[in-house]
């Protein structure tokens, strides 16, 4: 997860590596045998499409509601990207900071059933979806909840908050809100269309609206969740000003960290046992053995901030409800750790695929021979059927426009040759 940018969606393969002679096989057991001809479709879904109008976020739902001031509405699809509304020039005149983050376009589910046709005859086979999951955010990366979709994606906002209000990290308290329904129907839907469906975990941080960081504001050390993160110190009531101090995520307050176990292998109890318990809601709905009405994988944002051995497991946990499911781990680092050790179908294709391609195609410092042989070095580091199922983007939500890239290319040296990083030039 990096700094976001709208987008409708992006299609990208984990077809056959290039330049990669045929290897003895393109699935294991970590790799299901339909993750070799993928052709994904990544979607957005806050800037996917409008389908239900009647479901648009509030002001009062966004991250800073007083920020957006009483004449804020829904933006416009047609608009020109860089027309300011008139909420918008209130703020002030700074483009990115005073506003644009703010917007909201009202992309939701029914925008994704009624393109789902579409995508099919673009030959799209598998959809990979940012975060669904109840967030104030455009982005979602600020979840809430990790068993409920977002409301606003869903036909009855109202109903679905009243629902939700009435329930615990107790599997058994959780309702199906129309939301969640209608994802199952985006499910269904797709696979009847001979598509599959990934969507994205953040398991690693929450949003401050999340239940158990909720309670854990109220009730301070009492709370039944003190453990679930990494809280610095806790608030004395005794005196006026606030000393809870807790873990924001690479310092974002609005992004408090999950805790780790005290070995440090491995997640804290509770939030673990809360994502299994997610996971299982999603992978098979009916909780009847058969996973062929949930989602078909995952992926899962920051994974190398969270333990190895702790991704070994709920892998694990991932090919028992369906061996063939498929995970797919971001990072932008070498990804070996990710696949061998933790049990990962493939990773977002940054370090063997998008930072090579960036650095020959976009920057011009790399030659054509040097960018050929970062390809075969780097896809050769890691298992043959892990190479054919990686996701190979040249830009996603993380980064700029490819188009931008070009026309924005870097003339300075890279501070790290070797990683030729979007964000270390």
């Amino acid at each position: 997860m990096r700094p976001l940018l709208p987008l409708l969606g992006l299609i990208f393969i984990s077809a056959a590596p290039l330049l990669a002679a045929d290897p003895p096989a393109t699935s294991s057991k970590q790799v299901p045998t339909w993750a070799a001809g993928a052709v994904w479709y990544q979607i957005f879904p806050e800037r996917f499409r409008n389908g239900d109008p009647k479901n648009d976020p509030p002001r009062a739902g966004l991250e800073t509601p007083i920020m957006a001031g009483k004449d804020w509405r829904i933006s416009s699809w047609t608009a020109d990207w860089y027309a300011r509304d008139a909420w918008e020039q209130s703020l002030g005149t700074n483009f990115y900071k005073q506003g644009v983050f703010e917007r909201r376009y009202g992309g939701d589910l029914q925008g994704v059933l009624d393109k789902l046709p579409y995508l099919a005859d673009l030959g799209v086979n598998a959809l990979y979806f940012c975060p669904l999951f109840y967030a104030r955010s455009l982005h979602k990366y600020d979840g809430n909840s990790y068993h409920h979709i977002d409301p606003y994606f869903g036909p009855d906002p109202v109903a679905d908050f009243a629902l939700m209000d009435q329930e615990t990290s107790d599997p058994s308290t959780w309702h199906w809100t129309a939301a969640d329904q209608l994802f199952l129907r985006v499910i269904k839907e797709a696979h009847a269309l001979h598509m599959k469906v990934i969507i994205d975990g953040v398991f690693n941080h929450t949003g401050r609206d999340f239940f158990a960081f909720k309670n854990l504001r109220e009730k301070g050390a009492a709370s039944p969740y003190k453990d679930w993160y990494i809280v610095r110190s806790f608030d004395d009531p005794t005196t006026l000003r606030s000393e809870f101090e807790y873990d924001g995520w690479w310092g974002h307050k609005t992004l408090p960290v999950f805790a780790s176990a005290r070995n440090g292998h491995d997640m804290a109890p509770g939030p673990k046992a809360y994502i299994f318990d997610a996971t299982r809601r999603w992978m098979d709905p009916d909780h009847n053995g058969n996973p062929a009405n949930g989602i078909d994988g995952w992926r899962l944002d920051v994974a190398d901030e969270r333990p190895v051995e702790f991704w070994a497991e709920w892998n694990a946990l991932v090919r028992k409800l369906n061996p063939q499911a498929y995970t797919t781990a971001e990072t932008w680092k070498d990804p070996k750790p990710m696949i061998v050790e933790g049990g990962f179908s493939a990773t977002m294709n940054y370090f063997g695929f998008a930072i090579p391609v960036k650095g020959w195609l976009a920057d011009n410092h790399l030659t054509p021979t040097r960018f050929a042989r970062l390809l075969d070095d780097r896809r050769n580091a890691i298992p043959p059927a892990d190479a054919y199922a990686m996701q190979n983007l040249m830009d996603s939500h993380d980064t700029d426009r490819l188009a931008s890239m070009i026309v924005n290319g870097e003339s300075t040296p890279y501070h790290d040759a070797d990683q030729i990083d979007y964000n270390t030039n």
